[in-house]
């Protein structure tokens, strides 16, 4: 667990991912009961504050290797992509962006009033965002990216987390004999450990303890909890997701003090 300043945060605004699993209207429920501040939902951030530059910012952001540390590529083709994927989400894919990039892309784009650290503005989005990791020299996947914006990649909660390695086994025989990826009923039933997949049912639910992070690191500058089974713990396995996000309790002893409904 890491401590930086804490800010108390009267306001908490999510946006929606429409095209993705993620309910944002079900979080900020969820989220009412647990926090102290008021909770709002907008529709789509990208779609709300997109404007003329934002497409060729985006280009910038990409991850284009994943030992590289350098990012971006401008060239007018995927200046064009990033304004399809835009303007149809759904159509995107693939790609990987730097998520301190993409935080300060959202950040110069939340209305000057609104960017004070007591009103926490919290995009579910539906990109893959990463970190660059200095220890190992890599980027790596994630499903949040704690700040102001704090960023939610629904994707994200597929992605990040690791699966077991049973999994990308039956995923890979399936798509050499299919070409295409097997279906999640297929995977369960193949692939022993717990996990989730693009779409899951569970995708609420499972952001609920994200979204509060975000929350929790603004409000008291503490980042994760070390403890397995608290929804503020950022485990790298899916199995350890299941067990944070899923399961009983909530929280551990000393959050859920702060957080228990």
């Amino acid at each position: 667990m890491t401590t930086g300043a804490a800010t108390p945060v009267d306001r908490v605004t999510l946006y929606r991912a429409p095209t993705t699993e993620a309910d944002a209207d079900g979080i900020a429920e969820w989220l009412r009961d647990r926090i102290d501040a008021t909770v709002e939902v907008r529709d789509r951030f990208l779609s709300r504050y997109a404007d003329d530059d934002i497409a060729e910012e985006f280009a910038a952001a990409r991850v284009l290797d994943p030992y590289d540390r350098e990012t971006g590529n401008t060239m007018l083709g995927i200046v064009r992509y990033e304004e399809r994927a835009l303007e149809n989400p759904e159509r995107a894919g693939g790609v990987i962006y730097d998520g301190l990039q993409v935080q300060q892309i959202l950040g110069q784009r939340i209305p000057q009033r609104e960017r004070s650290l007591d009103h926490l503005h919290v995009p579910l989005l539906d990109r893959v965002v990463g970190t660059w990791g200095d220890h190992d020299g890599r980027w790596h996947k994630r499903v949040n990216v704690l700040g102001q914006p704090a960023l939610v990649s629904v994707p994200g909660l597929y992605e990040a987390p690791a699966k077991p390695e049973q999994y990308y086994k039956e995923q890979q025989k399936h798509a050499m004999l299919s070409g295409d990826s097997p279906p999640r009923e297929v995977l369960e039933n193949e692939v022993e450990g717990e996990f989730l997949v693009a779409d899951d049912p569970r995708t609420t639910e499972a952001l609920c303890g994200y979204v509060l992070q975000a929350y929790h690191y603004l409000a008291t500058g503490e980042s994760f909890c070390d403890d397995a089974d608290c929804r503020l713990h950022n485990p790298h396995r899916q199995p350890g997701v299941v067990e944070a996000q899923l399961r009983e309790p909530e929280f551990c002893d000393a959050h859920a003090e702060a957080y228990g409904p």
